[in-house]
């Protein structure tokens, strides 16, 4: 069979996923129709915003499918009829069998792990935050249990000290696209040796992130903090309260620090400042802020915020 000749589904909605759409596009693959999330509301002014994977889809005028139940029984029956060779799945909802099960090649799913670990909806941000030194990316067949179907190809790439969850994020999304057109080609190439999962002592979730799961604890060790900060970095962002006596809590977002080896005798969590550093006190040391954020206000480097803000002698973050 032609590239050409094999109609594929691509689901998907983040920018995650358009790199991986926009490899298919460009390398000639034929995208007979694209799932994506509905439209929503978001911002003060109550815009509609359109998912990347629906920007990109309608600049190359492929159909586009956005079905808010995908058991719809409309969504369904639209489905059927683009006749899918395949379906190619990246960063996009949980299947019902009903589709995922419906082209004769089968529905296959990117990753941003080395599955089995880190199964879930946040792969980039753990690996980070459980201090990783190695991940990548997997595509698997889909099949009933989340991220659990049989693998087909594999690629890893190195978690450097200096790596937080963008740059993660955007070198496995460049990966990935690869990965995807490997995949497509070798089930093109009817050369699919998938293997299923092998069992680990040890599995390593890979939860969805809420606001809550973002708060730093200040009773941690450098290192754990340190890598708690870079793995939710830019986004959703670390955390924290800033506590002066006689004011309300302050929520300051973090995105960059550095490890300072010092021992202390503080209290954790204890605010040192002067006029260019924010230095908090952890477990084994001592954790300076970089790169910050007040509530309400744009996003700056510590020593800005210093120069702008009246700090007392006397403060802590919770």
């Amino acid at each position: 069979m032609r590239k050409e000749d094999l109609r594929i589904v691509f689901l998907g909605t983040p920018d995650f996923a358009v790199e991986s759409l926009k490899a298919l596009v460009e390398n000639i693959y034929n995208i007979v129709g694209v799932v994506t999330m509905p439209d929503k509301i978001a911002g003060r002014g109550h815009k509609i915003q359109q998912s990347p994977v629906k920007q990109y889809a309608l600049s190359k005028n492929l159909p586009i499918f956005q079905p808010e139940s995908l058991k719809d029984e409309q969504f369904i029956n639209d489905l059927k009829e683009l006749r899918a060779d395949l379906q190619i799945v990246v960063a996009f909802r949980m299947l019902p069998e009903i589709v995922w099960n419906m082209p004769p090649k089968g529905t296959f799913n990117l990753h941003a792990s080395l599955l089995p670990q880190y199964r879930g909806a946040a792969p980039i941000n753990w690996s980070i935050i459980n201090g990783e030194k190695e991940t990548g990316v997997t595509t698997f067949f889909l099949k009933h249990d989340i991220d659990t179907g049989n693998i087909i190809f594999q690629e890893k790439t190195p978690i450097s000290d200096s790596d937080n969850a963008g740059t993660l994020h955007d070198r496995l999304m460049q990966i990935g696209s690869q990965l995807v057109l490997k995949t497509t080609d070798a089930i093109i190439n009817d050369n699919i040796i998938a293997t299923s999962q092998q069992s680990a002592d040890i599995l390593k979730s890979a939860p969805k992130i809420y606001k809550e799961t973002c708060r730093i604890d200040w009773s941690r060790n450098a290192i754990d903090v340190r890598n708690f900060i870079r793995g939710l970095s830019p986004y959703p962002a670390a955390w924290t309260e800033l506590h002066i006596q006689d004011l309300e809590p302050i929520t300051i977002k973090i995105f960059d620090c550095e490890i300072i080896k010092e021992t202390h005798t503080l209290d954790l969590g204890s605010l040192l400042h002067d006029k260019s550093h924010m230095d908090v006190a952890v477990a084994d040391g001592i954790i300076r802020l970089l790169d910050i954020q007040q509530s309400g206000k744009k996003r700056m480097s510590a020593k800005d915020f210093l120069n702008g803000f009246a700090m007392p002698e006397k403060a802590i973050l919770k």
